[in-house]
């Protein structure tokens, strides 16, 4: 969240079981682009085939498709820890078996097993960060994030510095390093309450028979037969040796974290999910065409795999940030849903793209793939009106924009109030505080807004909070603020990872109730990502009647304009 809580604390100050699983992160994200740079080595040394190299890509995909509908229903009966500790463990057993294989058909099968113990990671992991992290979720999200750009950006390398030595090396490399993690998810993270309903299996195949989940699930599915298509093929064109492979789609990761964390929301902002995935699915359409039209010069290649990432890291975090808008089913329902849908098409794609490179020629499977991507478009279009209505909160459907919902006492009309937005954080109190003596300066009541968000990053949604502990934030404040008799009301402001939205909600609200000032606080996520565009507080000032105060215990309020915004976004420099 962007608008928040008091002095800003370091995300890097974490307990040891947030640092053991984001480790563990930043290993699982290596997964695959790990085994990209050695993809010719399979090939050659193991005598295969691309197209049945390529199966590789399948077992795993198809298996963790069919494992995510499984993973709510095995964490919510076995709890969080466990659910991570049988995962890592999965993945180190099976990586070390694909190290030994002897045949391609050996490192397939392993690479199933892998998909499995991937599956039930991926869908704890970022839950048990935020559940795990001091001082709130805003530097937990930040871990993240930075698990998330050294894994996406490192595992290429990584991949082709050991498969320059050995085919086999990215495998073993896996296993022993996600058996360091596993070894520190045992010694530190502890056990972690268990959620109070239990889930079924079949609770994602129902929540497919709504129509918004169901379509953005079909558009993920395929977007992601055209990426992995690109991923599992793009290699053999390039005719580079494993080092070299492994550079080229290290530059290409470090697009994908880069626009995956820092453009894709700041494009999301100003321009609206749907015509930002409109854009980008035709960038990438053309550029997977261009793969194939250049398929038989590996500079063209090349540079468009490199640039492809762009595209691709905004696209997974708005895909995932479109799901999160129009399902009006639970986060780790909805979440596995699309994952079942997204990573199916992922796991076909490969397997498809071989065959039809053995029977015609390497270019018909990107002509495919750009197809795919193409497709995607008409697909997103038939629910548009169910995403603009989330957005913009027409009424049609379920009420999936940021909403507010009062908290404790009505409040009483007359007087103009001054609103203060915090989040979950430690330094929250002391905003809230600061906050009320501003108010009282000014003679005005004070309305608290705790900002409760869905967190969404890259691939993975996880709720922050239960709206239980959001109300019981709120209720902590407004008893603290009465028993030193000052005037206050509250409010929970619910919202899916969009922050710009948030603060044009909360601004909107202000000017309803004719709020005197709004009152934010210093984000635990630092001054670039407070004062970027895309976030909360840049939106909020910009759209806001009222006045908009950054408030800070040790200095005084300072007004928000879009000239201060500038100033501070210098200062974080």
């Amino acid at each position: 969240m962007s608008a928040s809580h008091g002095t800003a604390a370091s995300p890097f100050k974490q307990p040891r079981a947030v640092w053991a699983v984001a480790f563990a992160c930043v290993i699982s994200f290596m997964g695959i682009g790990l085994v990209d740079p050695i993809l010719p080595a399979l090939a050659e040394n193991l005598h295969a085939s691309p197209s049945q190299v390529s199966l590789l890509f399948s077992s795993y995909l198809i298996v963790t498709a069919v494992a995510m509908l499984l993973v709510g229903w095995f964490s919510s009966r076995f709890g969080a820890k466990r659910t991570l500790v049988i995962g890592l463990a999965v993945i180190v057993v099976f990586a070390a078996l694909a190290g030994t294989a002897g045949s391609i058909n050996g490192i397939v099968g392993f690479r199933a097993g892998w998909g499995l113990g991937n599956a039930l990671f991926i869908a704890t992991s970022l839950a048990v960060i935020v559940a795990s992290a001091s001082g709130g979720f805003g530097g937990a999200i930040i871990l993240y994030e930075t698990a998330l750009g050294l894994g996406i950006a490192v595992g290429p390398l990584l991949g082709g510095e050991l498969g320059a030595i050995s085919w086999r090396g990215p495998f073993f490399g896996v296993a022993v390093l996600m058996a360091i993690a596993l070894v520190a998810t045992l010694a530190f993270v502890p056990a972690l309450p268990r959620p109070e309903r239990r889930s079924s299996p079949l609770d994602p195949l129902k929540a497919l028979r709504h129509r918004g989940l169901l379509t953005m699930g079909i558009m993920a599915l395929l977007y992601n037969w055209g990426f992995f298509t690109m991923l599992g093929y793009a290699p053999y064109p390039m005719e580079l040796n494993a080092h070299q492979l492994g550079l080229v789609f290290t530059g290409w990761g470090l697009l994908v974290a880069a626009f995956s964390v820092f453009f894709a929301p700041r494009l999301q902002a100003r321009y609206g999910t749907a015509p930002v995935l409109y854009a980008n699915l035709l960038g990438l359409g053309i550029v997977m065409a261009v793969i194939a039209a250049g398929v038989g010069t590996p500079a063209v290649v090349i540079v468009a795999v490199i640039l492809s990432g762009a595209f691709i890291g905004i696209n997974n975090t708005l895909t995932t940030q479109a799901v999160m808008l129009v399902s009006p089913v639970e986060r780790p329902v909805a979440s596995s849903a699309y994952g079942f849908l997204r990573f199916i098409g992922g796991g076909l794609a490969p397997y498809v793209a071989g065959k039809l490179a053995d029977a015609t020629d390497l270019s018909v499977p990107f002509y495919l793939g750009a197809a795919t991507f193409l497709l995607a478009i008409p697909v997103l279009a038939s629910g548009h009106h169910l995403l603009r209505a989330a957005e913009t909160d027409t009424g049609e459907g379920e009420p999936l924009t940021p909403v507010l919902t009062p908290v404790g006492a009505a409040p009483r009309g007359g007087t103009r109030p001054v609103i203060v937005a915090v989040g979950a954080h430690d330094g929250a109190a002391a905003t809230v505080d600061t906050a009320a003596r501003f108010a009282q300066d000014t003679g005005s009541p004070l309305e608290i807004v705790h900002v409760q968000q869905t967190a969404v990053v890259e691939e993975q949604a996880v709720d922050t909070e239960t709206a239980d502990q959001a109300r019981a934030a709120v209720t902590a404040h407004l008893d603290r603020l009465a028993a030193l008799d000052i005037p206050v009301t509250g409010q929970i402001l619910s919202s899916v990872g969009d922050h710009a939205a948030a603060g044009r909600v909360l601004a909107r609200h202000a000017a309803e109730v004719g709020a005197r000032a709004i009152a934010v606080g210093r984000s635990p996520r630092g001054p670039l990502a407070q004062f970027a565009d895309g976030s909360l507080t840049t939106a909020l000032t910009h759209a806001a009647d009222c006045t908009v105060v950054l408030v800070d215990p040790e200095h005084t309020p300072r007004p928000l304009t879009s000239a201060t915004l500038s100033e501070l976004r210098a200062e974080a420099h």
